[in-house]
């Protein structure tokens, strides 16, 4: 799943190098926190949230194939 975000994400910013992410694995759910830098936040995040929103369907239905939960946090710098 890591991957996958970090492959996303470095897709869509100018700056793929300050891109971040570090996964917090419990039983059931990991939380995987996306950094970048301050100037691609935007392009993260999306028009009204739509980019973020696109990301966490497409990391849902790949953590519903492995029977876990997986959330996505944006973290500011």
């Amino acid at each position: 799943m890591k991957e996958l975000i970090d492959y996303i994400a470095k897709a869509l910013v100018d700056n793929p190098d300050e891109v971040t992410v570090t996964e917090v694995e419990g039983d059931q759910t990991s939380v995987l926190e996306l950094k970048v830098a301050k100037e691609d936040l935007g392009k993260v995040i999306g028009k009204q949230g739509r980019t973020a929103r696109a990301m966490r369907t497409i990391l849902n239905a790949a953590s519903a194939k492995i029977k876990k939960r997986t959330v996505l946090e944006i973290v500011e710098e």
